[in-house]
């Protein structure tokens, strides 16, 4: 059984009916749900998984003091920590998570004060550029299984993705990091007999490709340890994940240079496909730097259009 199916059953099964005997009038103030860190969250947890913050859980999101009060607050948190101490062969943990609570009472605002640096999810396209995709993933994986209020539900959906532009200014960068570190900068490298160099080269080439699919998927790309797990899951461009791996994995002997210079190019070219099948590039050619920029010439937003080419990445 995977994590979020735990937390789904444990909260009907245990969570809502306290909820809903013990506190009837604080109920439809509360949204109740698992999201945020931890691969269970993403639907990526396996038996590995396991060995570590692993319980039967789920949050309760609280609305601001004016609304519910920390007297409130703590009687929650009270029965929360009496529901049962095991579950379908699970204990809950005894210790506090790896990275602070995530289950139980937690103020809406300090969850999304912890992600966005702010409570407010109403952000500017400077705050948009500077937030790490990871932190909007874990605004918006996961499930919510009531929102009495809506509020969390509001904010998903806010949160969904990047407004258009910043969609469009993170991907110029990255297309440009792709021709540099892939195009240009690999084989450069390997003629310098620079091997580590090279392979450098190619991480920043793995690296940008990863967040340009993403981009194209309309999808956040998750912390980087499940970067390749969320890849294959796509409905774009996924079938590139074992070719992304065979570059960073695999040496640079003559032959294996040889291969990754024509992968790069076919990886380019498949990239360039679908930057055209979106009508986001009026490039003609096989070189992603002026697709990068052509990218960047759809930007409508003047301040963002008139920032360096390299700012959101």
């Amino acid at each position: 059984m995977q994590g979020l199916e735990l937390a789904r059953s444990y909260y009907y099964e245990c969570g809502e009916p306290m909820l809903k005997e013990q506190f009837p009038d604080l109920f439809p103030l509360l949204a109740t749900g698992l999201i945020g860190s931890g691969s269970e969250c993403f639907g990526y947890d396996d038996d590995l998984s396991k060995d570590h913050d692993f319980e039967p859980g789920f949050c309760i999101f609280l609305p601001d003091e004016s609304i519910i009060d920390r007297k409130q607050e703590f009687a929650l948190e009270r029965a929360y920590s009496k529901l049962p101490k095991s579950y379908k062969g699970w204990d809950r943990l005894r210790i506090q998570p790896v990275g602070g609570p995530r289950h139980g009472a937690i103020r809406l605002s300090d969850f999304v004060s912890s992600r966005l640096g702010k409570p407010d999810p109403e952000l500017s396209p400077t705050e948009w550029l500077s937030l790490p995709e990871q932190s909007l993933a874990e605004l918006t994986n996961g499930e919510i299984f009531h929102d009495g209020p809506g509020s969390v539900t509001a904010l998903r959906q806010k949160l969904a993705f990047f407004p258009e532009d910043v969609r469009l200014k993170k991907l110029a960068g990255h297309l440009l990091l792709m021709a540099q570190s892939g195009q240009y900068n690999y084989m450069r490298c390997i003629g310098h007999h620079e091997t580590g160099a090279s392979q450098l080269a190619l991480f920043e080439f793995v690296q940008s490709t990863l967040h340009v699919i993403f981009l194209l998927n309309k999808t956040y790309m998750p912390y980087y340890k499940w970067s390749f797990r969320a890849l294959r899951d796509l409905k774009t461009l996924s079938d590139m994940a074992p070719i992304l791996e065979l570059l960073i994995v695999s040496d640079n002997s003559p032959s294996q240079v040889e291969e990754k210079s024509s992968l790069i190019e076919m990886i380019a070219s498949d990239i360039i496909t679908e930057l055209q099948n979106q009508h986001l590039t009026d490039a003609v050619c096989m070189d992603l730097e002026k697709h990068a920029y052509s990218v960047h010439d759809r930007i409508s937003d003047s301040y963002l259009r008139n920032l360096h080419i390299l700012s959101a990445v």
